[in-house]
């Protein structure tokens, strides 16, 4: 996989701001690319003439970067070819953790996901060991799931709002391999799709690997511009939004929007976070108002991350569709867990109270933490989901998600939930974490940040994953 030029102008932001040297402030801009993730491992960089034309400056300036880099580890080159990204020995990249840090040492600010319910998990895989024996003689692959999961997913729909039948549900192995499925049938390379800005960090990674044009379409203080929106998926080929509990905003499309939203392209709706209603009534699925609309849901969320468990709900002959594309790259989701997380369906309304509590008092805790320690920031605290949308004075994201290990901390730098380098002035935080991690977790921010206004850099920065 290469990137060319214009994607990583557009990925590199406003690299030459500030004082020092080009080459420096480049080589710096594309280490960070390389660390946090939005320049994946094993990427060939476009050549210097080309990257040097595209930034308008000098080939030397590229050179001497691209020689540092290489000289630092973060590039490597064999004969006659073209230089790929890669990390120092003994480092990793995000999405590719170390052990010995994740495992107790780094307090994870960059995973916006919740504990698993214990007691409610096992009691699920107990019911759904006692039921496995009776699929034992079956051959196990099961394309589009289980019978009995397909309509406890459908019958969830019903009770939020939305007639659905079992033929409508495409199980998937999490929500995005959903996304990542539709994205691979629906679209061709140049496709042009049109997303929330910010948005999911994963889904855009996910659109730029497919070479798709990618409209964002921005988030104001209250939600969606529905003009916005309605001019820019005129003509497109594809929308993906997440009005239920945006990641990272924690907004919600009200009813009333959802009745005056156009949509001028099929459109795919995230709904990922759309149980975690902590201040409003859990809304009604967008595709009760769009009968067009595909949504893809998980239960990742909701209980646990480590269920890897999502669904499609789409029209019957788009789930066939999906079914026999997806036959080329894996066979089905796993039945145990399939069974198990029928079991918790079914337990949804006695889990959910209890979770939404807890998430209510998490967020009041880190919104606490934040005004004391961070008066001078703006917070977005969002009405559910699982984390909030935060704006700095200073235009630091990048370099705190590099120093944020030196301090015992992993965060997600804003500019992954964006295009072009937007949001250099945000960071998403979770209040998922217990009390005590989040405690921990603030005093580490603090220290990352009087670095940084320090001009500190960062030296040996294990990358931050991100969910």
């Amino acid at each position: 996989m290469h990137t060319t030029a214009p994607t990583l102008d557009r990925l590199l932001g406003d690299w030459a701001a500030g004082t020092g040297p080009a080459h420096r402030k480049l080589t710096e801009r594309i280490r960070l690319l390389i660390l946090d993730g939005r320049l994946p491992l094993g990427v060939t960089v476009p050549g210097e003439r080309d990257l040097a034309a595209t930034l308008g400056i000098s080939r030397t300036t590229v050179a001497t970067a691209y020689t540092t880099l290489r000289e630092t580890g973060y590039l490597t080159t064999r004969q006659r070819t073209r230089s790929t990204t890669t990390v120092p020995p003994g480092r990793t990249s995000a999405g590719h953790h170390a052990t010995e840090l994740v495992d107790g040492q780094l307090i994870d600010f960059s995973h916006a996901s919740p504990p698993a319910p214990g007691a409610a998990l096992h009691r699920a895989y107990t019911w759904a060991l006692e039921q496995l024996p009776r699929h034992l003689p079956r051959h196990g692959y099961a394309q589009i799931g289980l019978p009995e999961l397909r309509e406890a997913v459908a019958a969830r729909y019903r009770a939020r709002g939305l007639a659905t039948t079992p033929e409508q549900i495409l199980i998937t192995t999490g929500a995005q391999h959903g996304v990542h499925l539709l994205v691979r049938t629906l679209l061709r390379p140049r496709s042009r799709v049109v997303v929330d800005h910010p948005t999911y960090p994963h889904a855009l990674h996910l659109l730029r690997s497919t070479r798709a044009r990618i409209t964002p379409v921005a988030l104001t203080d209250t939600g969606w511009d529905l003009p916005a929106l309605a001019t820019a998926t005129h003509g497109a080929d594809l929308a993906y939004l997440l009005p239920d509990f945006h990641n990272p905003t924690g907004l919600c499309l009200a009813p009333a929007e959802r009745e005056r939203l156009r949509l001028g392209c099929p459109t795919v709706v995230d709904e990922t976070m759309a149980e975690l209603a902590l201040d409003v009534e859990p809304p009604v699925p967008l595709a009760a108002y769009h009968p067009g609309v595909i949504s893809v849901g998980s239960v990742s969320k909701t209980f646990w991350g480590g269920l890897r468990i999502g669904w499609i709900r789409a029209d019957p002959a788009l789930i066939q569709r999906l079914a026999q594309a997806r036959a080329g790259t894996d066979l089905g989701t796993p039945v145990l867990e399939q069974l198990a997380c029928v079991a918790l369906l079914g337990q949804i309304d006695t889990i959910l109270p209890t979770r939404l509590e807890e998430l209510r008092q998490g967020r009041a805790h880190l919104l606490g933490l934040l005004g004391a320690h961070f008066p001078d920031w703006t917070v977005t605290p969002g009405v559910g989901g699982l984390s909030v949308w935060a704006t700095m004075p200073d235009p630091i994201s990048s370099a705190l998600a590099a120093l944020a290990p030196q301090h015992g901390l992993r965060l997600a730098a804003g500019p992954r939930f964006g295009v072009g380098g937007a949001f250099e002035r945000h960071l998403r935080l979770p209040y998922s974490l217990d009390t005590p991690a989040r405690e921990a977790g603030m005093y580490a921010l603090v220290a990352t940040v009087q670095a940084a206004r320090s001009g500190h850099r960062a030296t040996d920065t294990p990358p931050a994953g991100l969910a």
